[in-house]
């Protein structure tokens, strides 16, 4: 027979029960995105639109056993500007398939009668849509029907704004210790490079040409400022030739101004970019890239006139490295990579695969595979 003494504690057990196995309830929180907005949210949230594919390198990082879980949409970009992880996410979580995609911000083509359809908790965008959602008033739209817009940055000042992003994306899934983990990992591994460098007494910088998407078209050449790979450059022990040419992120270096700098050291940002430019000159790095053709395509982009007479060129110090690190919480495994190629002897003992491996084991749901970097031998 129940008494109520034994029902009290069956009620009570269940309560347990239930609170264990069911997710926290949402509440409105009041969060600050990293263009300075206030925005009010339901977190932890369970839907979100991520306004660019390749979003998926943060949301990975801190859903690693279900990367996919809050994803109701995204931007079409990943399988055109990353192949490799995107076949790579694929066979693993067939569902993405049929996951609705957008268009860009930029090219005025996202649909917000289907991200109204969808219902999300949030839409995360990267802070260079702005200019864009601002002309097509998507915040105020998306707010009239209750959906917040939550602003990040990889991109254009990554290593202002990697961390706060991080943080800000770890509160709104309810990660954020991950997110924590995350950061000083990051924060290690980029210590292990500029503490080594501090040492040094009277260090040599190199004189680098980044170049951006090199062969992705005809012209020559982008590159970067005082910020993204530029900065990384800087972090890694070198100067970066772009940087009192460039007044922002990025920007454009004439050709007869990298003859006259003379670089000691080039470094080309590559990716496989045949979804964009089918048969391009690029060099198609990433996840389990084919290093002879990533070599070759290399070498043939330093015939060109800005570079064949070079000390980099001449030297055999010429490198490429996949185009993503520019756009993912993950430069510091670049940073680690280029300080190599920068001071071979300083940092010998350093092991960027390694660190990569680590960074897979620990916070992402694929294993590793090389690809991310590719250098040209010395002429003989």
């Amino acid at each position: 027979m129940l008494t109520k003494r034994t029902f009290l504690r069956a009620f009570a057990a269940a309560g347990v029960l239930a609170a264990t196995i069911l997710p926290a309830a949402a509440e409105k929180i009041t969060v600050t995105d990293i263009i300075g907005r206030k925005v009010e949210v339901e977190a932890p949230v369970r839907k979100i639109i991520l306004g660019e594919g390749r979003q998926m390198y943060f949301v990975a990082a801190l859903d690693k056993d279900e990367p996919f879980k809050r994803v109701v949409g995204w931007r079409d970009d990943l399988g055109k500007a990353d192949p490799e992880n995107y076949k790579a996410y694929l066979a693993r979580y067939p569902q993405i398939a049929k996951l609705p995609t957008f268009g860009g911000m930029k090219e005025g083509a996202f649909d917000i009668e289907q991200a109204i359809a969808l219902k999300p908790d949030v839409l995360f965008l990267n802070i260079e849509a702005k200019v864009a959602s601002d002309e097509a008033k998507l915040v105020e739209k998306l707010a009239s029907v209750g959906i917040p817009v939550v602003y990040v940055d990889f991109r254009e000042k990554p290593f202002e704004h990697t961390e706060p992003s991080m943080r800000l994306i770890g509160k709104l899934f309810g990660k954020e210790q991950v997110a924590e983990d995350f950061i000083k990992y990051r924060a290690e591994q980029i210590a292990l490079v500029t503490d080594r460098l501090a040492k040094v007494g009277d260090l040599k910088r190199p004189l680098v040409m980044v170049e951006r998407a090199g062969g992705y078209s005809d012209d020559c050449c982008m590159s970067f400022g005082n910020e993204n790979f530029g900065k990384m450059v800087e972090f890694a022990g070198g100067r970066n030739l772009a940087t009192p040419l460039i007044p922002g992120t990025f920007g454009t270096i004439n050709p007869e101004r990298i003859v006259a700098d003379n670089p000691d050291i080039v470094i080309v940002t590559g990716s496989s970019w045949d979804g964009y430019v089918p048969g391009g000159n690029w060099v198609g790095l990433g996840a389990g890239a084919d290093m002879t053709e990533a070599r070759r395509k290399l070498a043939n982009l330093m015939k060109r006139p800005a570079f064949t007479q070079t000390a980099a060129v001449k030297n055999g110090r010429v490198h490429g490295i996949w185009h993503q690190f520019y756009n993912s919480p993950y430069q510091f495994v670049a940073i680690q990579q280029i300080a190599k190629w920068l001071h071979p002897d300083l940092f010998k003992d350093v092991d960027p695969d390694a660190t990569m491996k680590v960074l897979h084991q620990r916070f992402l749901p694929l294993p590793y595979e090389p690809g991310l970097w590719v250098s040209l031998e010395a002429a003989k």
